[in-house]
């Protein structure tokens, strides 16, 4: 009896991409389809799997039916380190060419366990363009994630569409983006490489693009109060459905436990109680959250400035740094401004990883400071935060006009050259002054600094309301699940038909 019900429920593969940005948002969906009630099965690789194993156990051990997976990852084929399998693991473009190059050979084994496991729908990242063919090979209909915003996906498909950048005087020059409902003006320097002059990358990341308007529909970890304009848009435009289920971070993640645990390896915060000593020690809304995300890496110039524009600034700050993205001179560089920092009480460095969610919805935070990827944004949002925004690479810009011209709940630093994840040393340095002058801007006592508080907060109310029950994303991801139950009984019956 138990079989024949395990075989009726309704059977959803997720595919994740390795890459913290788009793997985690990823995870906690497939989660919350778990929670619904859907035979959810997670594929991905060994060293990916043990940053989220022990939520997906404890999950299953709950009565959840959710189970990952494991693929080989090519590591030893391709010269590279054992466990080794995910872009932030990139040190340099060799490694990370290699890793890349690792991913793209799952696809071999992909496919064979989804003829082995047969499921009624696969969820998959925008980046396996692939799965477009293996879905209809199987017959099922293809989901594809979209791991950042709607604003984002429409910017980048007109810009790819009609090339207003194009013919331009010079890169930093402005150009409007043509068709959205709000006047947004970008630099061809703020937009990814591959779209402001067509290379070898063009001709990759152009199918994956493409690869949406042949799936069934996207799914968006967004709300509908944060970008109904756009999400309209896009449906419009794309011509195919969409749901937004987000923040699926908030959503996901309700209690301590999870916040502190997730995305995480391994415990390696050191004294957690010594910072939430340290936060629970300063006013309301009185501390700045500095993090740039798992990809983004800072040159040395650029680390000093902002070392120097946090320390001139009026205000307390809490710094995430990457321990293995320094070199021994700037890590003794950075270990003189931590100890100068515990004697003033006015900062504190966080090595390698933080519970970001624990740390946002600390009562004490007031901003963040964000490379504007989706995720730090909506985890921002969650908990009303206003942002300074540094954009670095792929469509952080974009989400900085979002941030900052429609939604008006950042400040931006005045980065000007979207960098290919590495960069190059001869990048624009954004000055200790304009960090200085940001920072004032977001957490200072004037108007505009309150009203672009207020705006947050709002925000964070609606986000909540979004995954309550009856909420805008709850009932998406009902009406999804329901429709995919339609569609499999549909074709059990054309089966029995035939």
């Amino acid at each position: 009896m138990e079989s024949q019900e395990s075989h009726n429920k309704l059977h959803v593969v997720f595919l994740p991409y390795p890459t913290p940005g788009h793997m985690i948002p990823m995870i906690d969906t497939a989660r919350l389809f778990a929670k619904h009630g859907v035979n959810v099965t997670i594929i991905t690789t060994h060293a990916n799997a043990s940053t989220f194993q022990k939520t997906i156990d404890n999950d299953f051990n709950s009565g959840y039916s959710i189970k990952t997976k494991l693929i080989r990852f090519p590591s030893a084929q391709l010269g590279l380190p054992d466990g080794v399998e995910n872009i932030k693991d990139g040190t340099s473009f060799e490694m990370l060419g290699k890793i890349s190059r690792g991913i793209s050979m799952l696809q071999d084994p992909i496919e064979v366990l989804l003829q082995d496991l047969q499921p009624d729908c696969i969820v998959t990242d925008m980046m396996y363009a692939w799965t477009v063919e293996a879905a209809a090979k199987l017959g099922v209909p293809r989901i594809y994630y979209y791991s950042s915003s709607y604003f984002s996906n429409c910017a980048a498909n007109f810009i790819m569409k009609y090339r207003p950048h194009d013919n331009l005087v010079s890169d930093t020059h402005k150009f409007t983006i043509p068709g959205l409902p709000h006047t947004i003006e970008m630099t061809s320097l703020q937009i990814p490489v591959w779209l402001r002059e067509k290379n070898a990358v063009t001709a990759y990341f152009e199918p994956i693009f493409k690869s949406e308007e042949r799936s069934y529909g996207t799914l968006y970890n967004s709300f509908h109060e944060l970008e109904s304009d756009y999400e309209k848009l896009n449906k419009t435009t794309m011509g195919i459905k969409s749901w937004s289920v987000g923040p699926v971070s908030a959503w996901a993640n309700k209690d301590d436990e999870r916040k502190t645990n997730r995305g995480q390896r391994e415990k390696n915060i050191g004294n957690e109680t010594e910072l939430l000593n340290w936060l629970n020690s300063h006013q309301n809304e009185s501390i700045l959250y500095v993090s740039f995300g798992s990809l983004t890496r800072l040159f040395h110039v650029q680390i000093v400035e902002l070392v120097y524009g946090l320390e001139n600034s009026c205000h307390n700050f809490i710094w995430v740094v990457r321990k293995n993205d320094v070199d021994d001179s700037e890590n003794i560089f950075l270990q003189d401004f931590e100890e100068r920092m515990k004697e003033s009480k006015k900062g504190y460095i966080i090595w390698n990883w933080a519970p970001q969610l624990l740390i946002l919805d600390h009562p004490a935070i007031g901003g963040i400071v964000t490379h504007c990827g989706w995720n730090s944004i909506l985890e921002s949002l969650s908990v009303g935060l206003p942002m300074i925004t540094w954009p670095m690479f792929a469509e952080q810009f974009y989400n900085e006009k979002l941030l900052v011209d429609v939604l008006k709940i950042g400040v931006p630093v005045g980065a000007k050259v979207n960098k290919f994840w590495l960069g190059t040393v001869e990048e624009i340095v954004v000055r200790r002054e304009e960090i200085a002058k940001a920072v004032e801007n977001l957490m200072g006592s004037g108007e505009e600094s309150k009203e672009m508080r207020m705006r947050a907060k709002k925000l964070g109310d609606a986000a909540k309301r979004s995954i309550e029950e009856g909420g805008d994303s709850y009932n998406n991801l009902l009406q999804l699940i329901d429709e995919l139950k339609s569609l499999k009984k549909s074709k059990a019956l054309g089966e029995k038909a035939d």
